[in-house]
């Protein structure tokens, strides 16, 4: 299972860390399809902060910065 980190800039300033996993997937491609899917006004991306899964969506993302092998959570 390949697995991200996503440090999301949000519109109002703040910013969090989550994770993206997608099974049996090169990191590259979990890279491309989680800009993909945030790319649209209509985009969302479900992922993990710590324990808890939550839906981000793309209305509210200003930038993302992305680490493949582990930010801190």
């Amino acid at each position: 299972m390949a697995s991200i980190v996503l440090r999301v800039r949000l519109i109002s300033g703040d910013q969090l860390d989550v994770t993206f996993e997608e099974p049996q997937a090169a990191d590259d491609v979990v890279i491309e399809h989680a800009v993909t899917a945030l790319s649209g006004d209509n985009g969302t991306l479900r992922c993990r902060h710590g324990e808890r899964v939550l839906v981000l969506y793309a209305r509210g993302v200003a930038a993302l910065e992305i680490a493949p092998r582990g930010a801190v959570l």
